[in-house]
């Protein structure tokens, strides 16, 4: 599949759909497009969490914070489909659509 194109906080990325390490998780990591380097990581790992097969945990505060409307608006994510609780912060859970 190939990466989608974003711009976030000012860096034009490209975001690929990955797994976290083992799983059958998906991973949204961005890199920059001009050096390849790591940006951000969209998504948060929460094993715990019963999840579908294309479902993702979006992080959208601290430095990931504009990250879902970011997402949504390229098509990468459909807007939320729940809330979660992460340890002091709210989650969202999306249909990964890439």
């Amino acid at each position: 599949m190939a990466p989608c194109r974003v711009t976030f906080r000012g860096w034009a990325c490209r975001v690929e759909r990955a797994s976290y390490g083992g799983t059958d998780r998906i991973a949204l990591p961005l890199y920059d497009v001009a050096d390849g380097e790591p940006v951000a990581v969209a998504t948060v790992n929460m094993p715990e969490l019963s999840l579908a097969a294309d479902e993702v945990v979006i992080k959208d505060y601290s430095e990931n914070e504009g990250m879902l409307a970011t997402l949504i608006a390229a098509g990468v994510v459909s807007p939320p489909l729940r809330e979660v609780q992460g340890r002091y912060v709210t989650l969202y859970v999306c249909r990964c659509l890439i």
